[in-house]
């Protein structure tokens, strides 16, 4: 049995030695805790800085992958990412032209999945190298499955970026979309791998899986799927992560049986840990949910008193803001790829058109900055779209608001609200269109 360090977790082996202890039935197996550096540094006066780490269960894989990043650290070419073209008709043709992919071409698709909030589309647009999809702190901000296409010499990554995954009576409460409830489910069905996204930095919420990813998972237990804790950079107490794997993995990756020393609990998690497990056994069953049809009523009983999922291939610490850790899973994506065409050219970056990409840009500037029922009423228009006497692309879109109070949020103090979110949405496509763009926004009471 082995257990092979390189990270900067934890301030030295001694600490993680205390905190870990591997078990395993089979002699051969072996837990791996990889990252991309092995040094550990202090950071100014907060202590220590830290980087991604992963429980890799497979020596043969991880050797590859460490040889894929040797490789890439040894190559001082950049490939800049691909952009979205500015005009339809040309995005259009784009993604109709037969893919230029070489010989022993390899392809993955990779479902990116989650309760609400968890960072799935902050991690695509970390990994697509561009900002395609909306990005907020509110939930919801992705509205309906949008594919992110990743590029690099023989390998193409599509990335399924998928809405948080929600419940028939939480949409319509909130009248929200119907592809809210749909996309998620429908896009794991493409996928060859799904990866599963916990914010551990809601202390409420990463001590178990939320109950619809359960669901999504036990429906396609032939799909493999790898567990990712983001936002790590938020929390203070490094060591947790270790009993936040346990508890989300059921104490089991890759069939490898992990034993981890308990910590002793707060007492504000164990009174959380109580209500949780009484307001799912006191939880009516969701009606009308086609998705849920597949699973007998026992088995959903069985899954509302799991608080993780046994069969995480492997697992992810780390920080979708941050580009060093992303290249981590980057690199993990890029060794699962199987032989196999591409499905698009190189030089696609999504499959949204131009204006898509613009109006949920938009919507995420309206997220950002308004209070929080204000954004999800309000409808966009786009009015004007073509090319300047200079190159530049000007755009102009009409917002609509229900109320008229919402209308004088959506304006400001002079206008100065709806100008930042138009200078702050410019910005960000100009961007993602190499061009500049002049984008200007006017506001309507819709009637």
């Amino acid at each position: 049995m082995a257990l092979r360090v390189c990270g900067r977790f934890f301030r030295d082996s001694a600490v993680l030695s205390r905190r870990l202890a591997v078990s395993a039935r089979q002699e051969s197996a072996s837990w791996f805790l990889t990252a991309g550096n092995a040094a550990c540094s202090r950071g100014g006066g907060n202590g220590f800085i830290f980087t991604p780490a992963c429980f890799i269960t497979s020596e043969a894989f991880l050797s590859r992958l460490m040889k894929g990043k040797a490789a890439e650290a040894d190559g001082n070419i950049y490939r800049l990412p691909a952009s979205v073209p500015p005009d339809s008709g040309e995005q259009l043709s784009l993604l109709m032209k037969h893919p230029d992919q070489p010989e022993n071409s390899k392809v993955l698709k990779v479902a990116i999945i989650g309760a609400p909030n968890a960072g799935k589309s902050t991690l695509s647009n970390q990994l697509l190298g561009r900002k395609v999809f909306a990005v907020s702190k509110k939930v919801h901000t992705t509205r309906s499955r949008a594919l992110g296409v990743l590029t690099e010499e023989d390998t193409q990554i599509i990335l399924l970026d998928t809405p948080g995954l929600t419940t028939p009576s939480k949409v319509k409460r909130h009248q929200l979309e119907k592809s809210l409830l749909v996309d998620p489910w429908n896009t794991v069905k493409e996928a060859d791998l799904m990866v599963v996204m916990v914010d551990v930095a809601d202390k409420w919420m990463c001590s178990r899986l939320d109950f619809e990813v359960l669901k999504c998972l036990a429906q396609h237990p032939n799909i493999p799927a790898v567990l990712v804790l983001n936002k790590v950079d938020l929390m203070k107490a490094k060591d947790r992560l270790l009993d936040i794997t346990a508890q989300l993995t059921c104490g089991v990756v890759n069939g490898r049986k992990m034993r981890i020393r308990p910590v002793i609990k707060p007492p504000w998690a164990e009174k959380r840990s109580e209500r949780a497990s009484e307001d799912e056994e006191n939880a009516e069953p969701e009606d009308g949910s086609e998705p849920t049809s597949a699973q007998s009523k026992e088995q959903l009983k069985t899954l509302r008193n799991q608080q993780g999922w046994p069969h995480f291939k492997d697992v992810f610490m780390l920080s979708s803001v941050d580009r060093e850790d992303v290249d981590t899973l980057k690199s993990y994506f890029m060794v699962a790829a199987k032989p196999g065409s591409w499905q698009y050219h190189s030089e696609v970056l999504t499959d949204q058109s131009p204006e898509e990409v613009c109006t949920n840009i938009i919507r995420e500037k309206l997220l950002e900055y308004l209070p929080q029922e204000v954004p999800y009423s309000m409808t966009q228009s786009i009015e004007l779209w073509q090319d300047g006497e200079d190159g530049e692309l000007d755009i102009s879109v009409k917002l609509y608001t229900k109320k008229e109070t919402h209308m004088r949020m959506v304006i400001g103090t002079a206008g100065q609200m709806v100008a930042r979110i138009a200078q702050e949405a410019s910005d960000d496509l100009s961007r993602v269109y190499l061009r500049e763009v002049r984008l200007k926004l006017s506001v309507k009471l819709k009637k």
